[in-house]
């Protein structure tokens, strides 16, 4: 209660020293309605297209391991079949414990990330970790 008030004898009372934060509160409410509905927008999602690989091939080693994904999402260990329970078995078997060696993983166009990705973590599970995608070879500027 600022100002005009006086006591019974006439003289001012003592002033208060209070800071009204009324103001402030409405500025901030205001603001953070402003980046509640900013926020969702800066975060957009968009469609990634990946493009094929131009990178010049590597090397082939002597006796490559393949791990093939078919399309209807059984594994092949170079040419024959493997289960995913028994894929670590037969990596064991094919690499003679070799924990380093660098399985060539190819899979099927059809085949979903999702589907890709759980066959890595089987091999990472594994205990190999050093995985090389196989994919088509094209040439640098040239249509996939």
């Amino acid at each position: 209660m600022a100002g005009g008030i006086r006591d019974s004898a006439g003289d001012e009372l003592a002033e208060t020293h209070e800071i009204n934060v009324t103001p402030f509160i409405d500025v901030m409410l205001v603001l953070l309605i402003i980046f509640m509905v900013a926020a969702p927008l800066a975060t957009v999602d968009v469609p990634v297209d990946l493009p094929a690989s131009t990178a010049a091939a590597r090397e082939r080693p002597d006796a490559p391991v393949y791990l093939s994904v078919t399309e209807d999402l059984s594994l092949l260990l170079d040419d024959s079949d493997v289960t995913r329970d028994g894929l670590a078995a037969a990596l064991a078997a094919r690499t003679g414990g070799d924990r380093d060696a660098r399985i060539f993983l190819r899979a099927d166009q059809a085949v979903a990330y999702g589907d890709l990705m759980a066959v890595m973590n089987l091999l990472q599970r594994a205990g190999y970790l050093k995985v090389a995608l196989v994919g088509i070879e094209t040439l640098p500027g040239a249509q996939p």
